[in-house]
């Protein structure tokens, strides 16, 4: 077998439990792309050949003495550089952090050599994982395989970019305010941010989070098919007790009606006629494939989204400046520069107010849920932006900022979301987003697998 590295995940896992192919002409394979595809577009920063032979090689000799190698046997899978891995420097895109050795396996990292991953590369992030743009002054400049001149996403812009161009099957990232939906929406595949506490994660590299991190920040994966996502969800998703938030949930919830709400403006954002004509197809895909969809208002999500931003850059301001400062990194200079200007210092109180409303604002989503057990929204106003364009002036930013509520709203709430990508507007992706309750990744999936069926089939593409 040739060219495995155009499989999915779940086909090239079952070619190797057959032994119609080997872990090891796998990695063999996904390294030959690596090498071939990475130069154009500098998705993965950091590789070491000789450990993935042997990751693979140890997948054959486990499936020769008759052991299940697990649900990911042999599959490549790339990290992203701002989760623990041992052996390699948790950069988190910062010169600071070069040095910055990884002792231990993060949960997530653990449970992907669990269920039989083989571990490809670490893939780029812009400075502190903050953008929606991938560029930072230790890894350099992540492009956008389907068209260098749009944004790869960020922060997880190195992950979606690898798993487009076919380097890994499935990529690992992280999502505070976008970082997996988004990337994935630029790049044309599709990308799942997890309910808070489903996938665990931590890293023994660092300090212990602060309270807007813990509540906000997950790890999910992005993959070139629904069914890979899933794959690798519930990989990542196995039980490590390090992760205090991680819930043991069933990944099939209740039986739940094919009612979804079609969400055009969420919170009375503008979007462009391109983005709306995505979402009304998408709607019209799964009422095609047995679902009843209504167009519906959201409950708030611009009010969260200044919460979020609030408890976010409440834990910048409690140390990470001077690192900024240190670092001295333009682009993340400028971009904190222009949220601590939107974003006012908060007193003890306003901060005690943003965590005591975080509560009501689950509650309305989860009572909007009850009718609606599926959103189709935007996963931004706008088509994916220019590369760069975020600092081009404070302005620029300022714009962008408004076209990713619905990326920045979420998180405060721990709700999951799943980027679909349903299409090229010329070569620009577009897709949408789907919201469903806590816990309701299955809804996620069910519905992300309709819409993607009555799609393009998915295939990796050819850096431009």
């Amino acid at each position: 077998m040739t060219d495995t590295w155009r499989l999915s995940a779940a086909d090239l896992a079952a070619a190797i439990r057959a032994k119609r192919v080997s872990a090891s002409e796998a990695a063999r394979d996904a390294l030959a792309r690596l090498d071939a595809a990475n130069p154009k577009i500098n998705a993965v920063v950091d590789h070491r050949p000789e450990e993935v032979l042997a990751d693979a090689a140890a997948i054959d000799a486990a499936i020769a003495r008759g052991e299940d190698p697990g649900p990911l046997a042999g599959v490549p899978v790339t990290i992203k550089v701002n989760a623990d891995q041992k052996g390699f420097a948790t950069t988190n895109g910062l010169r600071l952090q070069k040095d910055l050795i990884a002792t231990q396996d993060s949960p997530v990292v653990a449970n992907l050599r669990k269920a039989g991953a083989v571990l490809l590369g670490r893939t780029n992030t812009p400075a502190f994982s903050l953008r929606w743009f991938t560029r930072n002054s230790l890894h350099g400049h992540t492009k956008n395989p389907r068209d260098p001149s749009i944004t790869p996403g960020g922060s997880s812009g190195g992950a979606a970019a690898a798993v487009t161009a076919g380097i890994g099957a499935i990529a690992h990232g992280t999502d505070i305010g976008g970082s997996v939906r988004y990337p994935a929406y630029a790049c044309g595949v599709h990308g799942l941010r997890p309910t808070l506490g489903r996938i665990p994660a931590w890293n023994a590299s660092g300090a212990e989070r602060h309270i807007g991190g813990q509540l906000m920040a997950v790890s999910g994966p992005i993959a070139r098919t629904i069914a890979d996502v899933r794959l690798g969800f519930a990989a990542m998703a196995a039980r490590d007790t390090r992760d205090p938030w991680w819930v043991g949930v069933p990944f099939d919830g209740p039986a739940a009606p094919k009612r979804a709400a079609l969400c055009v403006a969420p919170d009375g954002m503008t979007v462009q006629p391109a983005v709306e004509a995505a979402l009304r197809d998408a709607a019209k895909r799964l009422e095609a494939a047995g679902w009843t969809v209504e167009e519906a208002e959201t409950p708030p999500l611009r009010e969260p989204a200044a919460l979020q931003a609030m408890l976010w850059l409440a834990e910048s301001r409690r140390g990470l400046n001077a690192a900024l400062r240190k670092e001295a990194d333009p682009d993340a200079t400028f971009v904190f520069g222009i949220m601590e200007e939107l974003c006012p210092v908060p007193d003890l109180n306003a901060f005690m107010d943003g965590l005591q409303k975080r509560a009501t604002f689950v509650r309305q989503w989860m009572e909007f849920f009850e009718r609606h057990p599926v959103a189709i929204t935007p996963v931004s106003g706008e088509l994916p932006f220019r590369d760069q364009e975020d600092v081009d002036s404070p302005e620029a930013f300022r714009r962008i900022m408004e076209a990713q509520l619905t990326q920045v709203g979420v998180p405060l709430m721990g709700l999951p979301g799943l980027t679909v990508t349903t299409g090229l507007v010329g070569t620009v992706p577009v897709g949408v987003q789907l919201l469903a309750g806590r816990y309701r990744e299955d809804l996620l999936l069910e519905a992300g697998a309709a819409i993607e069926a009555a799609g393009v089939p998915p295939a990796p593409v050819d850096p431009a």
